[in-house]
């Protein structure tokens, strides 16, 4: 990645394991998709007024060439489980960004289609 990974936390202070995690994952992305350029993961605490406590939400935005491709709708009960779904949802993503590439990649190396006489 050209710049550095960053992790906010909001309405909770992460430990350092859970940030381990968090940039061993930003890691295994970097090596999945090798044009990325930066990642920001923010994870939110549970709000403070719910009965049964409430959910982690984790959005991640990363920088690829040409766009910004965001996943912010990962929150389960469980910090663990919300990285996890989270770091796959962004997996998805890339994979999807790279098969549209090479698809259009292998139409502009086909160039135009002859027409039939």
């Amino acid at each position: 990645m050209e710049l550095p990974l960053t992790i906010t936390a909001q309405g909770i202070s992460l430990p350092e394991s859970i940030e381990a995690i968090i940039r061993e994952k930003a890691v295994k992305l970097e090596r999945f998709y090798d044009r990325l350029i930066g990642c920001h993961v923010r994870v939110a605490g549970p709000g403070r007024h719910h009965r049964h406590g409430g959910l982690f939400d984790v959005r991640i935005d990363l920088s690829v060439p040409g766009s910004e491709l965001i996943v912010n709708h990962q929150a389960h009960e469980d910090l663990a489980v919300a990285i996890r779904e989270a770091f796959a949802a962004a997996r998805r993503r890339l994979d999807e960004r790279a098969r549209l590439q090479r698809e259009e990649r292998r139409v502009a190396e086909a160039g135009p289609l002859s027409q039939l006489e």
